[in-house]
């Protein structure tokens, strides 16, 4: 007999002898037997037989009635695509949406449209007084939720017009019964062109349909992403890491997250940098994945405190490799998601060196030319001493192309460049303002007097002026590139952006893709940034991992490490760097070295990266990876200036914070004392 019935069997005897003991005891109680039945538990049998009677249902207050009714909605027939492609006359359909604005075209007669979930699609609705939701939806506001239950009905339009009249246009839908689903309030308005505050980023969201279709074209980017790796041979494997890290210098600021353990904290990752290279050491040759990383510094229009990069490596692998499979990537994303064409054939590669004469950055804007070059050389001593108190320094010049040959145009637009805020940090450089020259051939030297002949005839011949060109000059003190730009590269972004804001020259269009390489393994350390802790006066230009790039540069780590170049390349295009990548060092000794020896970590940093030693010695492979910005690429392609604008719930330009939710939060005492913390004033 199974056992459930074992047990009910037993419970009806149970009950049978306390009801024989009760009616010798002259005790009256109900039978349980009357109440129970073999589908009741013991528990409601229990219930049952200790109640008297029921009590009366008590009256539900108005906001509970009102989502009872929502509770117990009907589901949709259709969603809006599939109803314009199937309607037909006199069908009944159920509808999911927002509803619009009602126009009451007399006492019996309503319009109102009804957009879909997605809020790419509306219908219009027609109510007639003839049923009660005619009544009902004039209680309903604008921007409601809603269940529409009605009948396909197709719209009066000339025959004439039929053809040409979008699928939406063509249907409508008689009212018969309408759910309110939510209440939106009247007090709100919303409407296209509301900007919102972040603290209400959803409302935003809801208005906004740029900012909704930037989500959508950022999903199928990141689902075009996974096609491309995962067709790869041998594919590539997504494969998550861990976001709860350690602390280890790798050269950014970390987030601190305290554990309930004394003294013991988990660090954010930077990237999953190290994870990946274990997993080189694993046997996996190719990993991905769409990494969320953390880093604690100051906030640019193109920098979030948490973003998301598209992560891999490669075994076997050296960055040619890597190049070529970011590239596909490109491409993929061009061919399916872009008007302008995919850029055909390898990206060039241009050496660090190189971009930093001929542009002054590292992720330079090549479409608009402004090409810089060195005129120290030609420059009477006096004019070089006009523009620097510098002894001996590098004076650079590029030009900009007047506009419409108009000198005087040329005049007032840089005039007023330089007496706006955007302007000043050059008027204020240490080393010297900007020389500005406006090449005019109705002038003496066509303006370039200060030049003397012999100089002037040479920067003609150099930088090619026309009438009404502006010819800017700038020094800075002798030495090596380092750093990520230079005053004068700098000054010809903000003097293009300032002339596109103006309308003093057209804006670049088109995307030009370039490879920055054979950057500088090491670079001088700036205080205001972490580094890696090491006690060398210089850090690493990458991170730590990045591979001297051949063996003349593995020499140079025993003779001058500063002049070794890393096999270390940055993807560029319109300015923006889209990321970065290397071949990295596979090798835990030489690993181990350029630790202790080269970048002079002490013991306790160096024990940091135990883990990743012994992977390393493990046999691991040579390996290389890349990481993109994927907030970034996004926001490139669809010509955006900031990332907030691709990301769902972006972080404020004000100290990173969330101002939808409120955080960061403030600690209380319990929570200080629970993870042994102190404040300190």
């Amino acid at each position: 007999m199974p056992i459930a019935a074992v047990q009910l069997r037993a419970l009806r005897l149970r009950s049978s002898y306390i009801e024989i003991s009760n009616l010798l005891r002259g005790r009256s109680v109900a039978s349980p037997r009357q109440c129970y039945s073999p589908v009741q538990t013991p528990r409601q049998f229990h219930a049952r037989a200790c109640l008297r009677q029921e009590e009366p249902p008590k009256q539900l207050p108005a906001f509970l009635e009102a989502y009872k009714r929502a509770v117990d909605f009907p589901p949709a027939t259709h969603d809006f695509e599939t109803f314009f492609a199937q309607a037909e006359p006199n069908a009944e359909v159920v509808l999911h949406g927002y509803l619009g604005n009602r126009a009451d075209l007399s006492k019996k007669l309503s319009f109102v449209r009804l957009s879909d979930p997605t809020l790419q699609h509306s219908l219009q609705v027609v109510a007639f007084a003839k049923n009660d939701a005619f009544e009902q939806l004039k209680t309903v506001n604008a921007n409601s939720p809603v269940a529409v239950r009605g009948k396909v009905q197709k719209k009066k339009t000339k025959p004439s017009e039929e053809e040409n009249t979008p699928a939406q246009d063509q249907w409508e839908l008689a009212l018969e019964e309408i759910h309110p689903l939510n209440d939106f309030p009247k007090d709100l308005i919303m409407t296209p062109e509301t900007v919102f505050p972040p603290e209400q980023r959803y409302l935003q969201l809801r208005s906004d349909a740029e900012l909704r279709e930037a989500l959508r074209f950022r999903a199928r980017a990141h689902n075009l992403c996974k096609k491309e790796l995962e067709q790869c041979r041998p594919p590539f494997v997504e494969i998550e890491t861990p976001l709860l890290f350690k602390s280890t210098p790798e050269g950014a600021r970390e987030f601190i997250v305290p554990t309930r353990r004394e003294g013991l904290a988990y660090a954010l990752p930077q990237s999953p940098q190290q994870y990946k290279q274990i997993l080189m050491a694993s046997g996996l040759p190719r990993y991905y994945q769409f990494a969320r990383c953390f880093r604690d510094e100051d906030l640019r229009a193109d920098r979030q405190p948490e973003f998301t990069q598209l992560d891999m490596e490669m075994s076997f692998a050296t960055g040619d490799d890597v190049m070529r499979t970011v590239e596909g990537v490109i491409r993929r994303l061009w061919s399916s998601l872009m008007k302008d064409p995919a850029p055909e054939g390898p990206f060039r590669k241009v050496p660090y060196q190189e971009v930093m004469a001929k542009y002054g950055s590292d992720k330079p804007d090549t479409r608009y030319g402004m090409e810089i070059i060195r005129l120290d050389h030609v420059l009477p001593v006096d004019l070089v001493g006009k523009i620097s108190d510098l002894t001996n320094p590098i004076v650079e010049a590029f030009k900009l192309e007047g506009n419409d040959n108009d000198p005087a145009e040329t005049h007032k637009f840089i005039t007023q460049f330089l007496d706006s805020p955007a302007g000043a940090p050059f008027n204020n450089n240490p080393d010297g303002g900007p020389g500005v020259f406006i090449y005019n051939g109705k002038q003496p030297l066509c303006g370039l007097q200060p030049f003397g002949f012999e100089a002037a005839e040479q920067v003609e011949e150099l930088l090619d002026p026309d009438h009404g060109d502006l010819i800017v000059l700038q020094a800075r003190p002798r030495g090596p590139f380092s750093g990520g730009s230079t005053p004068i590269g700098d000054l010809r972004r903000a003097l293009h952006a300032a002339s596109v804001s103006a309308g003093f020259k057209p804006a670049a269009t088109g995307f030009d893709f370039l490879w920055v390489v054979d950057f500088p393994l090491f670079s001088p350390s700036v205080d205001s940034e972490p580094g890696q802790g090491g006690a060398a006066g210089f850090s690493s230009t990458h991170h730590p991992f990045t591979a001297p790039k051949t063996p003349t540069d593995v020499d140079l780590l025993l003779t001058d490490p500063t002049k070794a170049v890393a096999d270390h390349y940055d993807l560029v295009v319109n300015g923006v760097e889209l990321g970065g990548g290397s071949r990295r060092i596979h090798d835990a000794a030489v690993q181990e070295f350029i630790f202790r020896d080269i970048l002079k970590m002490p013991a306790e940093r160096l024990t940091d990266f135990s883990h990743l030693l012994d992977a390393l010695r493990s046999g691991c492979p040579p390996h290389a990876g890349l990481a993109l910005g994927f907030d970034r690429l996004v926001a490139v392609m669809l010509g955006k200036e900031s990332v907030r604008d691709v990301i769902a719930f972006p972080k404020t330009g004000k100290g990173g914070d969330d101002a939808m939710v409120g955080a960061p939060s403030p600690m209380t005492e319990e929570a200080l004392k629970t993870y042994h913390l102190q404040l300190r004033k």
